[in-house]
């Protein structure tokens, strides 16, 4: 589907379809104001865009890092605007926070993944 515009949208299925999250998750990402739907149709359905679907997908890469909805907010605001809340250097020093904060978070990830493969290898050899 195309819009005026000629960009693509798509219904909230679609979205959901291509980036394998529920539609329950995409409402309240919606809900939340992280997400918010590009458009409405007349009957009050959901329409979303490619710069939707994009956004979508940074979320999707934030969430098993743990950040929290507020921080998401933030990152997804700095990153689309360059602006943020702050000065360009505040801004530039939060995202040096968040990115940390992504690193450490997958170094913990990485490690509780290896402690399940020695688990996997120990029970598979009785």
């Amino acid at each position: 589907m195309t819009s005026k515009t000629g960009s693509t949208i798509m219904h909230i299925g679609e979205l959901a379809e291509r980036t394998g999250l529920s539609l329950r998750t995409i409402r309240h990402y919606d809900d939340v104001g992280l997400l918010p739907a590009t458009a409405r149709t007349d009957g009050g359905f959901r329409v979303y865009s490619e710069d939707d679907f994009e956004r979508l997908m940074v979320i999707k890469q934030m969430k098993p890092l743990g950040f929290s909805l507020e921080e998401m907010a933030d990152i997804l605001t700095i990153l689309g605007n360059g602006q943020g809340q702050g000065t360009a250097a505040g801004n530039a020093e939060k995202l040096t926070d968040y990115l940390q904060k992504a690193v450490d978070q997958r170094a913990k990830m990485a490690r509780n993944l290896a402690q399940a493969d020695e688990f996997i290898t120990r029970i598979s050899g009785l």
